[in-house]
């Protein structure tokens, strides 16, 4: 697929997408951003921003399979993959497939389970497996995990490991919308639900034609450096006790070019660096608790890294 045509395609969806999520054009950018690069996002809001309506609305404009997964503290791994049951009438055991053969997931509330189940999703998400009493099954393609938690209420929460928030590509935060954004919201559900409206303009093929063309966007060596000290700096900072990881530096770039591709550009500039690493990154770094009293967070750390460190002139 050429750079222009998927610049078009993602227009359409983001448009779509936009009819159930108003005012909020830069995290349905970065939503789509994320999953054009083959990655999985974290949600991390108060309730009743529109977490949930914007992982339906991406589902439904880019016609795909979508399964919701209500994370509660009974929750059990096997009610996410999957188990084999035993069929008297036949006689034998027989696999039943769980919500996570889908193409979109949507986690709500992961920090509501404890680890063993949020650990189900670790190999799904990285490997794109699922392993069910040792047989390795294939998870469909595309593969889309968007997780949602409440960054308010703790209590009775189970907080994700560093393991698993590496393997989110991005988390953002919603927020409250505009004033004149949130006059329309209620102008839009006084009759019907925007969600409805949502239609696909896309297919299971064109998803995955789109995120093969992401990765031939070029990222110029110098472009690549500057990620590399910008992640360099989050582990030589002296407010961090744990910087971001390879990973991270790989989930940046590859998001980079989502970004670029998305505006129709064949190259990644600074700009997309810049604009990504925040959400990119922050979730990564383990900020000192000596820092976290006196009110340091990631995010300003990362806005520090960025106004320090040079920007190449490609």
């Amino acid at each position: 697929m050429k750079i222009a045509e998927l610049a078009e395609k993602a227009s359409k969806v983001q448009s779509e997408v936009e009819k159930a999520v108003v005012g909020k054009s830069a995290v349905v950018e970065t939503a789509l951003a994320v999953l054009l690069s083959n990655g999985h996002l974290l949600i991390e809001d108060i309730p009743g921003v529109g977490k949930t309506t914007l992982a339906k609305a991406i589902s439904r404009a880019l016609g795909l399979t979508f399964k919701r997964i209500q994370f509660t503290p009974d929750l059990l791994p096997g009610d996410i993959t999957g188990s084999s049951i035993y069929n008297q009438k036949e006689g034998e055991f027989e696999l039943r497939p769980g919500p996570i053969f889908s193409n979109i997931v949507l986690a709500d509330e992961i920090n509501r389970t404890t680890p063993k189940t949020q650990a189900a999703l670790l190999e799904s998400m990285e490997e794109r497996t699922v392993t069910i009493d040792g047989a390795t099954l294939m998870l469909p393609s595309p593969f889309f995990v968007i997780a949602t938690q409440n960054n308010i209420e703790l209590a009775g929460t189970y907080p994700l490991p560093e393991a698993q928030l590496d393997r989110f590509g991005a988390r953002i935060a919603i927020g409250y919308p505009p004033r004149e954004a949130e006059l329309e919201i209620l102008r839009n559900h006084r009759t019907s639900l925007p969600i409805e409206s949502v239609t696909a303009v896309t297919t299971e093929e064109e998803i995955r034609a789109m995120q093969i063309a992401v990765r031939e966007v070029h990222v110029d060596p110098s472009v690549q450096g500057y990620i590399l000290d910008i992640v360099g700096a989050t582990r030589t900072v002296p407010t961090v006790q744990l910087g971001a990881s390879p990973r991270g530096a790989l989930s940046l770039m590859y998001a980079s070019q989502a970004r670029a591709a998305m505006q129709g550009r064949e190259y990644v500039k600074p700009d997309d660096i810049k604009a990504l690493a925040p959400s990119v990154l922050a979730h990564r770094l383990i900020v000192r608790p000596e820092q976290r009293v006196r009110g340091v967070t990631a995010e300003t750390i990362l806005a520090e890294i960025l106004d320090r460190v040079s920007v190449p002139t490609v």
